[in-house]
């Protein structure tokens, strides 16, 4: 308003000095009512848009120049936000541990080694069990079918698990624990192929220590089952309750094939609800080195059960059979076969604390996993283990374990005993990219 009234005053300066001049022409007196005509509504156009912004109307009114610069050098610009670790890596996840102990023998065998024991066999001294490090890409039905997963380790793990390569030996893949791709086909609600190196289905345990209840290795997983396959499989989960696997594959525990034949095998999952569930694993295949017409056979159950968030139990049963021992000449014996059952128990005591005890029966009737010559060779196990978990990364684990064989199967010193009792100081640091994405 202010502003209309100058200009109404100037245009009455205008008139008092064109009073004196002759009279405009009426065009010329039209033309400039109808330029402030149009300053008007500009003005009103103005004021109604200050009216009408969040911002004070002040801000419509521009500051000093020396003002501008000392908000501008007071206030710069946002430095742009860092990558983040999920968006780099996008589907990708990274994750992995590492697995120290101390272990002590208390029959102090001079080989510094337990009986029967793989993955914790150095004893009275600092080992180091496992590294590991695992890249994934799960396939994904609304992004991408495909996926692979990776994973490398380096320890005294690795060595057991690809030192029994039977032809190509420790040094082919010494460091590569699996490696496969994967295809979800659009089949249903979906069937997924991996093909590549990939650990077995068979037996409750598995390579890692993390993922196990004790922290040693149950005598079924070191001598009943494989620890590995290089081939195919496809899995088909028909709904929540029930899955269906097949495999396809060179054998047990070889890239390389040692003989002409292949290995077949199928693994049925049913879980009816959360606190039970039962995995029937079957393989059969010519496991011998350049020898077709005798065929391992292996049968696999595990039961587990929960009855309560705290406790849990675990039942895994083993049945194998079908290789034939030479006896000179060309003589081969009569299928050799083994048989095992293990039965396991987890508390939980808190979220971070947990005992668990497990007991062992393995009977190697024959010798032959075990490589005793006079055969009829059978041990028991009893193992308990004390968890807990420091600063969400470290698992901490105490056990205390026996082992009892029916021959002297173990060293006292140098001399070979029946028995011997051994405890074990674990600790396993891990960690996962999901985890830092999430902080």
């Amino acid at each position: 308003m202010f502003v209309f009234a100058s200009l109404m005053l100037v245009s009455s300066a205008r008139a008092q000095d064109q009073a004196s001049t002759p009279p405009p022409a009426i065009d010329a007196i039209l033309q400039h009512m109808q330029e402030l005509q149009e300053e008007v509504k500009a003005l009103r156009a103005e004021v109604t848009a200050l009216k009408s912004s969040d911002k004070p109307a002040a801000a419509a009114t521009p500051a000093p120049a020396q003002s501008n610069l000392v908000t501008s050098a007071a206030a710069p610009s946002a430095a742009p936000a860092a990558p983040s670790l999920a968006g780099l890596l996008g589907p990708t996840t990274l994750s992995g541990f590492v697995d120290v102990y101390y272990g002590q023998n208390f029959n102090n065998p001079t080989s510094q080694t337990n009986g029967l024991r793989f993955f914790d066999a150095p004893t009275n001294q600092f080992g180091l069990n496992l590294v590991e490090l695992v890249v994934d890409k799960p396939p994904d039905p609304t992004n991408s079918r495909t996926g692979y997963h990776i994973a490398l380790g380096f320890g005294q793990a690795m060595n057991v698990v690809n030192g029994s390569e039977p032809r190509a030996g420790l040094g082919f893949d010494q460091y590569l624990k699996e490696a496969y791709f994967s295809y979800l086909a659009p089949v249903g609600k979906g069937l997924q192929v991996d093909v590549g190196k990939f650990v077995t289905p068979h037996g409750a345990e598995v390579i890692e220590t993390k993922d196990n209840w004790n922290y040693s290795r149950g005598l079924l997983f070191s001598y009943a089952i494989p620890y590995y396959h290089f081939g195919m499989r496809a899995k088909y989960a028909f709904n929540d309750k029930y899955a269906l696997t097949g495999f396809f594959v060179n054998g047990w525990n070889n890239v390389v094939d040692n003989n002409t034949g292949k290995t077949y095998g199928m693994s049925f999952g049913w879980t009816p609800n959360k606190k039970f569930g039962v995995t029937q694993n079957y393989m059969a295949g010519p496991e011998q080195n350049s020898i077709n017409s005798t065929w391992r056979q292996l049968s696999d159950t595990v039961v587990t059960y929960s009855p309560t968030s705290k406790l849990s139990f675990m039942v895994n049963g083993d049945y194998g059979r079908g290789d034939r021992l030479d006896e000179g000449e060309g003589v081969l014996s009569k299928p050799v076969f083994w048989t095992g059952i293990a039965g396991y128990v987890k508390y939980a005591v808190s979220g971070t604390s947990a005992f668990s005890t497990r007991y062992e029966y393995y009977d190697d009737h024959d010798g032959f996993t075990t490589g005793n010559p006079t055969g009829g060779i059978h041990f028991n196990e009893f193992t308990t283990t004390f968890e807990r978990v420091m600063a969400h990364h470290i698992i901490s684990r105490f056990e205390f374990r026996r082992d009892m064989s029916n021959q002297p199967a173990f060293l006292k010193g140098s001399n070979p005993v029946r028995d011997q009792n051994t405890l074990t100081g674990g600790l396993v640091f891990t960690f996962d990219s999901r985890e830092v994405a999430s902080q």
